[in-house]
């Protein structure tokens, strides 16, 4: 959740630094601060934004060609600058960024007290670094070794960089269930929490594993050990992500470019696995594994958030065309509450990042029960792609928004794919339905296409509702899941209280919360139960509730009902969840601006949850 970047070279530190945090942004935070060495260890850091850092650093002594710079998504201790990161030693000659979640510190922060330590911070964060230091005076051992030592007394979860006052020419790098990379540039590192302070500097990087360190050391080659003392033979990987990648080219943000991005990055998810004029789709990731998701006794599916929308899907999408019993859970439930799992269940774990806490502790719970547990996720050498025996790729590219978009509709296309693929392998579905699903879902990212042209009229739509305070979004069979995502996308950037209900369930409960001033979204496409839906609609309209409609073009009843229609093209009905997202994601990101919201990193969220 909270960004990382570092750098040791030959150049000046702060301007790749300062720019990292830029980077760094989406992820989400509070406050920012950096820390470099130039004879002397100067720290700077502030509640608020990279810019008010920024601001807060002219004039003051910022050279130097080693520094650690820290943006921080609050878990212990308020948003303050006393608890921004970095922080230093009890001596100021160390000091310390760490992502994650130290969940021993009160025991180790209450010895440290004991021994005359003084804290500045509430932070967890201060009582590592206050660690390292004691084990380095009391141990007598140089700084490498002390936080080693240190890293074996901790419990929980860490990324950290550490630099010492007195050795320009060192930094130490380490990770345990929070994402860390290093990059490697011609006589300089880089290390940061993912790729993207990077990639405008070298495309040469290495993704540490769990309880590995790094040290780095001007002019030598990296060194990898783990915590416990063994060396590592370093695998350097390149990085496939392009600068142009991460800028908003010309939108006004990035969420916005991402939505429109959704044509090329569905056929980016496509690429390579679908051939309809050769009648072939397939997944090479998970090839090997088919015949256990054959076998299996059952599937479960574990996300959070978006991602767990996009797991909803993918149940109507397995049962209805493999058929095979399927379940979907909320990872974080799932890991706590002794599920039963046999050894011929197959787990799906679903996530943007690749490195959701729960997500990964619940895949290796379902591990250790001995199932099957396959990945599906947007970043290359994440932690779950580790993880998991094999999976998929969602190829969307870097989702900087932290609302997520490009991402959930990849998902869904991965999902798509595997269920039409295992389907025809065994035998659920026939040669010439198999080729007609084929044929269509070959025309999807045109019809996304067709789908944002309805931007203009949504923004009109959005401009009457911009002031409502509840929404309702109904949807039945497979585009229920696509309510849920629509509800949260408005929820999430707009701060409207908005539910999503299966639209049956409308007169069980929520039926009540209709009058006149209330929205109601109905995604009513002209395939599976329409008849029901224009019913739904009905008991809407008989309540004086407000319409907006997701309907097929062409459509000649819902149409007479609504208060505002928004047409996407017709399709199967399988395939409208791609489709009917799309309006949705432009309601919610048009209301959002137009109260003035900010809409790429919305308050109190992160695009990476790596803590619980």
């Amino acid at each position: 959740m909270c960004g990382i970047v570092a750098y040791l070279g030959e150049r000046q530190a702060y301007p790749i630094l300062i720019n990292g945090l830029y980077r760094l942004e989406y992820r989400g935070y509070d406050s920012a601060g950096i820390a470099i060495i130039n004879g002397n260890l100067n720290l700077y850091k502030r509640k608020g934004k990279v810019s008010d850092l920024e601001e807060f650093v002219k004039g003051k002594d910022i050279k130097g060609t080693i520094g650690i710079a820290h943006t921080r998504w609050a878990t212990h201790g308020e948003p303050t600058d006393e608890n921004a990161h970095p922080h230093f030693s009890q001596s100021h000659n160390l000091s310390i960024i760490h992502n994650g979640i130290i969940e021993n510190y009160k025991t180790l922060k209450e010895e440290l007290i004991r021994r005359g330590y003084v804290f500045n911070s509430q932070t967890d964060t201060e009582v590592l670094i206050h660690l390292i230091e004691d084990i380095m005076k009391n141990e007598e051992v140089d700084l490498i070794e002390a936080v080693r030592i240190a890293l074996n007394q901790v419990v929980g979860a860490y990324a950290i960089a550490v630099i010492a006052k007195d050795n320009r020419d060192l930094m130490i790098a380490a990770r345990k269930g929070s994402p860390l990379v290093v990059g490697i540039g011609k006589d300089e590192f880089l290390v940061a929490s993912d790729a993207t302070p990077i990639v405008e500097h070298t495309k040469k990087v290495i993704y540490l594993e769990d309880e590995e360190m790094a040290i780095l050391r001007r002019g030598k080659e990296i060194e990898l050990k783990t915590i416990k003392n063994i060396n590592i033979t370093p695998y350097i990987q390149e990085l496939e992500i392009s600068l142009d990648a991460l800028e908003k080219g010309g939108f006004d943000h990035f969420m916005l470019k991402e939505i429109f991005e959704q044509p090329h990055s569905v056929s980016e998810s496509m690429r390579g696995r679908l051939y309809p004029q050769k009648g072939i789709v397939t997944l090479g990731g998970i090839f090997n594994y088919e015949q256990k998701i054959l076998n299996a006794r059952r599937i479960i599916m574990i996300a959070c958030g978006t991602s767990w929308h996009a797991a909803l899907v993918g149940e109507y999408l397995l049962e209805e065309l493999m058929r095979v019993p399927v379940e979907v859970e909320y990872a974080s439930e799932f890991r706590y509450r002794n599920p039963v799992i046999y050894e011929d269940d197959v787990v799906i774990a679903i996530s943007q990042s690749g490195e959701t806490a729960d997500t990964l502790a619940a895949i290796k719970m379902a591990k250790s029960k001995g199932a099957t547990v396959l990945g599906i996720c947007n970043v290359v050498g994440s932690s779950i792609a580790r993880e998991t025996h094999a999976g998929s790729y969602t190829h969307a590219g870097p989702e900087i928004g932290v609302a997520s978009t490009k991402a959930f509709t990849a998902q869904v296309t991965v999902l798509t794919m595997m269920a039409i693929r295992l389907a025809f392998v065994k035998g659920t579905i026939s040669n010439t339905e198999h080729q007609l699903f084929l044929d269509e879902l070959g025309k999807i990212p045109a019809k996304i296409e067709e789908a944002l042209l309805t931007n203009d009229l949504v923004e009109k739509i959005a401009d009457v509702y911009k002031n409502a305070r509840n929404f309702l979004y109904l949807g039945r069979g497979i585009n229920f899941p696509v309510a849920l995502e629509g509800a949260l996308k408005l929820k999430e950037i707009s701060y409207i209280h908005a539910e999503g209900y299966p639209a049956a369930e409308m007169k069980h409960g929520p039926i009540a919360l209709i009058d006149e001033e209330m929205p109601v979204v109905v995604i009513a496409p002209r395939k599976g139960n329409y008849e029901k839906v224009v019913s739904n609609i009905e008991e809407v309209k008989a309540r004086k509730g407000k319409i907006i409609a997701v309907v097929t073009k062409g459509d000649s009843q819902v149409r007479y009902l609504a208060d505002y229609i928004i047409e996407i093209p017709e399709t199967d009905e399988i395939f409208t969840p791609l489709l009917a997202t799309v309006p949705l994601q432009l309601l919610a990101y048009h209301i959002a601006v137009k109260r003035n919201c900010n809409v790429d990193q919305p308050r109190n969220l992160a695009k990476s949850v790596t803590v619980e």
